[in-house]
């Protein structure tokens, strides 16, 4: 359902809120090694994110990321907006000819009548998620749970 890409920055920003401190910007690279993916692909995610207002990118030597909002006010859905797209809560999900345009219409396959309900809680959860909720709560799995 998401995508590797919006996996990686979910776990990238979930990161930099168990490691955020006072004035404290961690570098790609560290953050790329903790959560062993790849610097360059790690690096256009956070370019991204950056450029979207959930992260602080600051270049040089001392340079790296942080949250540009506290953890409590980054929603998954912002992100998942931000990577993949809100598609997947909106469009026929195998495809099917009649549902294009308006879905409202009686003529949509089975798979809405089924599936859209779950679509809707999904959507409703990624909204109401944050990334604060899970940073508090992987706190008390410490040392079991690697990102």
């Amino acid at each position: 359902m998401l995508s590797n890409t919006c996996k990686y920055a979910i776990r990238a920003v979930l990161y930099l809120a168990i490691n955020e401190s006072e004035s404290n910007k961690i570098g790609i690279k560290k953050i790329s090694e903790s959560l062993n993916m790849p610097s360059p692909f790690l690096g256009k995610i956070l370019q991204v994110l950056a450029k979207h207002k959930i992260l602080n990118s600051t270049k040089g030597p001392h340079g790296g990321f942080s949250l540009s909002k506290k953890a409590d006010d980054i929603s998954l859905l912002e992100i998942v907006k931000i990577i993949d797209g809100l598609d997947f809560f909106t469009t026929c999900i195998i495809g099917v000819k009649v549902c294009e345009g308006d879905v409202s219409r009686q003529e949509i396959c089975p798979f809405h009548d089924k599936l859209d309900p779950l679509r809707d809680e999904l959507f409703n959860q990624f909204k109401n998620l944050s990334i604060g909720t899970f940073k508090n709560d992987i706190s008390k799995f410490e040392g079991i749970i690697s990102l």
